[in-house]
């Protein structure tokens, strides 16, 4: 569609802000106008990062055995992935999206769904610099189940126990809208949790201290067990509106 400069200076500017809490250079870009392509008010936009680190600081996960513990970093709400599933519940609903949430009457309902994602950079780098963590997992598509296996070795599956953190009132939210199973739930948001952090469990407390006096929350919400790679998620009666216990698993093929 045609360039409105407004909004393109909104989108750079949201850009820069990601770039500056990120700690990144914004080095570079262009814009194209493709009306026979996009109907007027549609954008497409695309960037990716690069980064340079020492080989032997890279982080493969091939250090993570059994009894490392699982931390999990709170999100900030959707964080840019479920969304087919919130517009398709907006519409079927009939959602007012300018109004109060019904579960936050100080926040709109829009202003909770588009809450900016999560950077974790600043919090994680001073500890990733010191060697205290042996993997990260960005809780995006796919959610918990399908997320943490990627770091994993084989021989090595996350057992991650949902009663560890409470769900959060947009997640629950979202379930009872969509009457979504908790097994679905595990896969398809971050059900709360935006960030998980693997650390042998000897430096657990000391690394969940470091990350909440950066500001962030922090729950202990799993280990890793030896097994099959991949994840299991499970949570008691109740939890996640579960009518009984229930245990969802994703084997990392």
């Amino acid at each position: 569609a045609k360039l409105d400069n407004g909004i393109a200076e909104r989108v750079v500017a949201s850009i820069a802000e990601g770039c500056r809490q990120a700690g990144c250079a914004l080095i570079g870009g262009e814009t194209a106008e493709m009306p026979g392509m996009y109907a007027p008010g549609d954008y497409d936009l695309a960037g990716f990062c690069v980064g340079a680190v020492e080989r032997d600081r890279v982080l493969t996960g091939r250090e993570i055995a059994a009894g490392d513990v699982i931390l999990g970093l709170a999100s900030s709400g959707v964080h840019s992935n479920g969304f087919s599933l919130v517009r398709r519940l907006a519409a079927d609903r009939g959602w007012k999206l300018d109004r109060p949430a019904l579960f936050d009457s100080d926040r709109l309902l829009i202003d909770i769904l588009m809450a900016p994602t999560r950077i974790y950079v600043a919090s994680l780098l001073p500890l990733l610099r010191e060697g205290a963590i042996k993997g990260l997992a960005h809780i995006t598509g796919g959610g918990l189940l399908e997320n943490i296996p990627r770091v994993l070795p084989e021989g090595t599956h996350a057992v991650i126990d949902a009663d560890a953190w409470e769900q959060s009132r947009l997640m629950a939210f979202l379930q009872a809208q969509g009457a979504i199973e908790p097994e679905e739930m595990a896969r398809t948001f971050n059900c709360g949790i935006g960030m998980a952090v693997v650390v042998a469990a000897e430096r657990a407390e000391a690394v969940a201290a470091a990350l909440t006096a950066a500001g962030e929350t922090v729950h202990r919400i799993g280990a890793v067990e030896a097994g099959t790679r991949g994840c299991t998620v499970r949570g008691a009666t109740e939890t996640w509106s579960a009518r009984s216990d229930w245990t969802a698993t994703h084997d990392h093929g």
